[in-house]
């Protein structure tokens, strides 16, 4: 990666070991967006953010910048107020579709309080299927169901 990759999400689907979340890091500019459905802190999953943090380390190491400078403290983590669930079974489809949005709007950063094109306190029953039948979609296409 280079300078003309600052700009780029990377995305990660999260399981916590029972509820999914998204994270998007930028990893040129040690930027790590934080997406939780449940409206949990990421103090809430240590274990997340230490990997998280380690892995943007090692990649800060492997391109040579200084560790001396920067430590795991300068890794920005944002909390990003999205939509939230009302039940207990569809995390992974609002971490499917808050990635979705994202990449719809073609947009290397998201605002703390989401984007204002998606931008509600919870996501309709319509909205959740809608991603569902998509994801649906997909798994047909890659033919993986047969």
């Amino acid at each position: 990666m280079d300078n003309k990759d600052a700009e780029k999400l990377f995305f990660i689907p999260f399981n916590t070991g029972g509820h999914w979340l998204l994270l998007a890091i930028n990893p040129i500019r040690e930027i790590v967006y934080y997406l939780d459905s449940l409206g949990n802190d990421w103090t809430t999953y240590p274990d997340m953010k230490v990997l998280i943090d380690t892995v943007l380390q090692a990649f800060r190491a492997q391109r040579d910048i200084q560790t001396s400078r920067r430590g795991a403290n300068s890794i920005t983590w944002i909390k990003v107020a999205c939509p939230q669930q009302r039940n207990q079974i569809d995390c992974g489809y609002f971490m499917l579709r808050f990635m979705r949005d994202t990449l719809a709007l073609g947009r290397s950063k998201i605002p703390t309080d989401y984007f204002d094109e998606f931008k509600c306190a919870f996501y309709t029953k319509d909205q959740v299927d809608e991603i569902k039948e998509e994801w649906c979609q997909f798994m047909i296409k890659l033919n993986v169901c047969s």
